[in-house]
């Protein structure tokens, strides 16, 4: 009965980025540009992707993966945002916030496991060229991006629960664009170590081994590269990973920024700012990045436009 309330009663106020009404026209409109790009842009990957039999190799099965992911991504706070710009309304309901928290963990984890498996992908395609069919086979694929999604379902579904057990009391206003778990937890009345603490050990678990896996991916990579005599065969793997570096460069340069900003400043709209960055920026850029850089999207792109 007292969770029944909580999720009836209680309405959190999205504070966003500025309190001018002048300012908010801007705001939409630039909003409204970005998740435009980031919807189209992804859509063309993997329409591309999915039309050109070439590009049916586990990298590209990766990126069409993670070109949706993206697209979920951006769909789970931007069209929240646009909505409040319009009606000028700040409010999100107790069950919308925790929706939406639980879907941005799930896509933030998905896009996490990702650039990991395409690293692995990159790692066995140029240390291990003569055993890449071997290993790299499609249900082997097929079964790293669902392990993925169970374990961000799980990640998202545990952080719901033990928001549920949480009780609030007067402060609703959430210095945010989105509901983002930190900042929900720290409106909580309720004792919340055990929250902090399941915080920081699955973040630390989920996000730190995706890393590590991706550095020492690349590690072996350009140990690989660097012992190659050919020029030829060394700018080939450099291009090869180039636009997968950039896109891990992108988004865990932009996460470490959101937790060093929230670290070092109180300014809630600095913060967030950075988390902009962090969940809007990167998945708009992707596609440009993939696109750009890889001359097999680019014919694909220009086959399919």
């Amino acid at each position: 009965t007292e969770l029944e309330n909580q999720t009836n009663t209680i309405v959190f106020f999205l504070l966003g980025f500025s309190e001018d009404p002048e300012l908010e026209p801007v705001l939409f409109g630039l909003f409204l540009f970005t998740y435009l790009v980031t919807v189209l842009g992804n859509l063309l990957i993997i329409l591309a992707i999915s039309t050109d039999s070439h590009l049916h190799t586990p990298m590209y099965l990766f990126l069409s993966n993670l070109s949706f992911t993206d697209i979920c991504f951006s769909t789970v706070t931007v069209p929240k945002i646009l909505g409040n710009l319009q009606r000028q309304s700040k409010a999100i309901s107790f069950t919308g916030c925790l929706i939406q928290l639980s879907f941005v963990l799930l896509f933030a984890g998905m896009e996490n496991f990702l650039l990991a498996a395409m690293a692995y992908d990159r790692y066995v395609a140029i240390c291990n060229p003569l055993h890449y069919t071997i290993i790299m086979k499609p249900h082997f694929c097929l079964l790293m991006v669902l392990v993925s999604l169970c374990i961000s379902i799980m990640d998202a579904l545990l952080h719901g629960l033990m928001i549920l057990r949480l009780s609030f009391c007067t402060d609703f206003e959430i210095p945010h664009f989105f509901c983002e778990l930190d900042q929900v937890i720290k409106l909580a009345c309720s004792d919340t170590l055990i929250n902090n603490i399941l915080v920081y050990v699955v973040t630390s678990t989920l996000g730190g081994v995706p890393l590590l896996g991706i550095i020492f991916s690349y590690f072996k990579i350009m140990s690989s590269i660097l012992r190659r005599k050919s020029a030829g065969g060394r700018y080939k793997a450099f291009s090869t990973c180039g636009s997968h570096l950039s896109v891990v460069s992108l988004f865990y340069g932009t996460a470490f920024g959101v937790y060093i900003s929230s670290a070092v400043t109180k300014s809630y709209w600095k913060t967030s700012v950075a988390s902009l960055m962090y969940t809007v920026v990167p998945p708009m850029l992707n596609p440009f990045i993939y696109s750009l850089r890889n001359r097999d999207m680019k014919e694909a792109l220009r086959k399919l436009i």
